[in-house]
This record gives C-alpha cells, sequence and structure tokens, in this order.
C-alpha cells in the first residue's frame, strides 16, 4: 500500500473519506501526503497526528502543556549531540521520526555509539526529525491504549510491563489490568491521557507509553492510531475498543464507559521468539522490536496467565533445577 494506490481507489470509490488508524504505521506516514492532495481524512487530524510522530513538534507540545518527559534535545549536528549526552550522562536514547517497531531506534553508551546510531537514524527518518532523549535506566514502563471523541476520553485500558522500561512492547511481557499501581498513581496516568487526547484532539485510537520511576511519570511517545495491544485489552476488559473508535470516526456518539478495571480476569501476553530457527540472531532484547509473535490467555490471577501464556508459546517447564530471575542484575 502506498499513497499513489490510496489516492487511486479513493478517487475511484468516491469515497467519503479515509480511515488512517487501523492500518499500523504505513497510514500515519502518508497522512500528510493525503492532506496536501486535500483528501478527507476521518478520525483525528493529519495535523494532530503530525504532531505525534513528529519526536521534535511532539516534545516541545509537552513542554509546552508542563508533561514530564525524559531530557531531550533535537539532532542538529553531532557535536551538539554528543555534548547534550555528555551532559545528561550515558545511556541515550536515539529517536527516529515516523517508524514501525523502534525501526533505528537504539540505546547509546558511548560517543562511538551515538555516531553510529544517529548515522542509521538519519538514513531511516531522513525527511522527519530525530531526537535524542535521556534513557532511564531501572524504570517501569507502562502502556495505555485509549479512543477519545474531540479530545474527550470514550475508554481506556492501562498495561504494566514485567521487564523494564527499555524492551519494546513488542518484546515486552504485558499485563492488564494493571495489578502494581496504585491509585494515586493511575489518577495521574488517566489526566495525562486526558490532556494528550484533548492536546491532539484525538477522534478515534491511540496509544501511549509512560515510563515510571521515583513517583514520577513521564511520557516516552504517543501513536495516534490502533497499537497491536488493543485486541488484548478488548478481550480482557470485555469492551470492544475498535468498534468503539469506529463509530466516533464516523460521528456516532458514543458515551464514555469505565472499564480501566476489567470484569475479574486478568490477562497477561507474552512474545514469540524464533532465535532457534535464525542462525546467528542477537537475543538480546531492547528498543527495537525482534518476536516475531505474541500469545494472550486469561487467568484468575497474573500467575495463572502467564504460565498459560508461556506454555501456548512452546516453552517447557523443567521438571526440577527452577531459577526464575525477573529484573535487574543489581
Amino acid at each position: 500500500i502506498s499513497f499513489e494506490v490510496v489516492m487511486d481507489v479513493y478517487e475511484l470509490e468516491q469515497s467519503e473519506g479515509i480511515i488512517l488508524s487501523m492500518g499500523g504505521q504505513l497510514p500515519n506516514n502518508i497522512a500528510m501526503d493525503l492532506h496536501r492532495q486535500q483528501a478527507k481524512v476521518l478520525g483525528t487530524s493529519p495535523e494532530s497526528i503530525d504532531s505525534a510522530e513528529n519526536r521534535f513538534k511532539f516534545s516541545r507540545m509537552l513542554d509546552r502543556k508542563g508533561i514530564l518527559q525524559p531530557r531531550w534535545k533535537e539532532l542538529t549536528n553531532l557535536q551538539s549531540a554528543i555534548e547534550f549526552c555528555e551532559e545528561v550522562g550515558y545511556p541515550c536514547l536515539v529517536r527516529p521520526s515516523y517508524v514501525l517497531s523502534g525501526a533505528a531506534m537504539n540505546v547509546a553508551f558511548s560517543n562511538q555509539d551515538l555516531e553510529a546510531y544517529l548515522n542509521a537514524a538519519s538514513e531511516v527518518s531522513k525527511e522527519h526529525p530525530v531526537v535524542i532523549s535521556k534513557f532511564l535506566t531501572e524504570a517501569k514502563e507502562i502502556d495505555v491504549d485509549a479512543v477519545a471523541a474531540d479530545g474527550e476520553i470514550l475508554c481506556m485500558a492501562v498495561s504494566e510491563h514485567v521487564e523494564n522500561a527499555g524492551v519494546h512492547s513488542g518484546d515486552a511481557t504485558l499485563v492488564t489490568p494493571p495489578q502494581d499501581l496504585n491509585a494515586e498513581t493511575l489518577d495521574n496516568i488517566k489526566r495525562i491521557t486526558c490532556d494528550l487526547a484533548a492536546l491532539l484532539d484525538v477522534t478515534g485510537p491511540f496509544n501511549m507509553q509512560l515510563i515510571a520511576k521515583n513517583n514520577e511519570l513521564k511520557v516516552i511517545e504517543c501513536n495516534v492510531r490502533v497499537s497491536r495491544s488493543f485486541p488484548f485489552v478488548s478481550k480482557t476488559l470485555n469492551h470492544n475498543f475498535v468498534a468503539t473508535a469506529t463509530r466516533a470516526i464516523i460521528g456516532i456518539t458514543v458515551e464514555p464507559v469505565e472499564v480501566l478495571h476489567g470484569v475479574g480476569k486478568v490477562g497477561v501476553k507474552v512474545p514469540q521468539f524464533s532465535f532457534s530457527r535464525l542462525a546467528g540472531a542477537d537475543v538480546q532484547l531492547g528498543v527495537e522490536m525482534v518476536s516475531t509473535g505474541e500469545v494472550a490467555c486469561f487467568g484468575d490471577n497474573r500467575f495463572e496467565a502467564y504460565l498459560k501464556a508461556m506454555l501456548s508459546t512452546g516453552f517447557q517447564i523443567p521438571r526440577k533445577a527452577i531459577l526464575l530471575s525477573i529484573g535487574s542484575f543489581k
């Protein structure tokens, strides 16, 4: 699918509009091109999509609203990038705009890393800015999936990552409803989600990632589209997020619903890897996605759901001498 093909279909069918938010990353990448050709985009406007996808615009918008985020700087030249990283301290995260699955996103631990990763990111994101931000270690990552209409939240789900922040959400173990977040943290997540929906005037689905450390919540990114976890949270919480989003996009009035705490079951999503089939594959997880599939299971608690999900990936449970370690090396 390309911009030209979409325009051909749009003109041939004399469509009433184009819905971008259901097709992954590619539709967002052509949003501004469609806008310039005066195609009617239904749901969130192309300008708002660009404000979320363009790392520089998004970070600047958060600063203006006073929403916390890791310290950041737009790439202008290598020397200023090195000075920024040395000021805030390594590790730092190199983040191109308009990319899927963390493509060319890397954590730099030295000036040499930084130079190599910036070259790679500039190749992937030639027309859009590359942003460098401080990479927070020993932090918890939180995913938010939500649907809004004219900037007002209609429904939202919060998923906790089991692994520390820095593992791509496609490779991470996700738990929903959240099991370890207190009421105050959930209230803060709701406030930030409402602020972002209003700032971007979202009509339709969006996904946001936050990082929690030292009782502070910081926004990492926001994608104004469905994410891979939308089916997972919809099934776990017994609420069809995509149906809600579709109704909002085509202008049907939808009443807000509170589904955050679920219906009594816990869902756990685990990744499926194919390292054993790929000779020479790097088994280290990071900010760029490497899993080839995912499995989600339900349980009365997170432990039951996690065990079911792991077994579903083909994982063989050892009969003796079990060592289970989740967390840092410290």
